[in-house]
């Protein structure tokens, strides 16, 4: 399983707008009407990843404790679905029932959407205030498969928390690292 990092997109950047089919309900999706209250998180991730899966609970964790805050999850996924067919729209929808997914998990085909994040890895994570700008991105902490180091969300949480108490993230943004998004040739 080769590592790639996610590539930082710049501070302050605003969300890119998407329209795409929420592969649970059927029902288009955009960023404006998924968008939280005080921040959204944007997730690129898919089903097979060892690295999603490694930390998949804690994000649904995340999602649950963040929503009564005024914090929305939005997962996408932007893999080449004919050369992975376990990340076809079909086996999104019976992951995301399985995995309990309280957030849209969008299937983005053409895969322009992960092209405006400049998304590279799965998990690929992006936090947005209210007012739709970048104020994290990076990975959700230092756990990655087999460094047993524990799966807590530190570094996603304490960026949704400085927004939501409104304080500066100081922290160092550490980029995500998974498998690469599977590009279509």
């Amino acid at each position: 399983m080769a590592q790639t990092p996610s590539n930082m997109l710049p501070l302050g950047t605003k969300a890119k707008n998407f329209n795409l089919k929420d592969t649970v309900s059927n029902d288009m999706v955009t960023l404006e009407s998924a968008k939280g209250v005080h921040a959204t998180v944007i997730m690129f991730i898919c089903n097979h990843c060892p690295y999603v899966i490694h930390v998949n609970s804690e994000l649904v964790k995340l999602a649950k404790t963040y929503k009564s805050k005024g914090v929305n999850f939005i997962a996408i996924s932007s893999n080449d679905a004919e050369n992975y067919p376990q990340d076809a729209p079909e086996k999104m929808k019976e992951h995301a029932i399985n995995e309990e997914y309280i957030f849209p998990y969008l299937y983005d085909q053409t895969q322009e959407i992960a092209k405006a994040y400049q998304a590279a890895c799965t998990p690929d994570l992006y936090v947005f205030d209210k007012d739709l700008e970048l104020t994290y991105r990076g990975q959700l902490d230092d756990s990655r498969p087999g460094n047993n180091l524990p799966v807590t969300g530190s570094d996603l949480r304490h960026a949704l928390d400085c927004i939501i108490e409104n304080k500066e993230n100081d922290r160092s943004q550490k980029p995500s690292m998974g498998c690469n998004i599977k590009w279509k040739k």
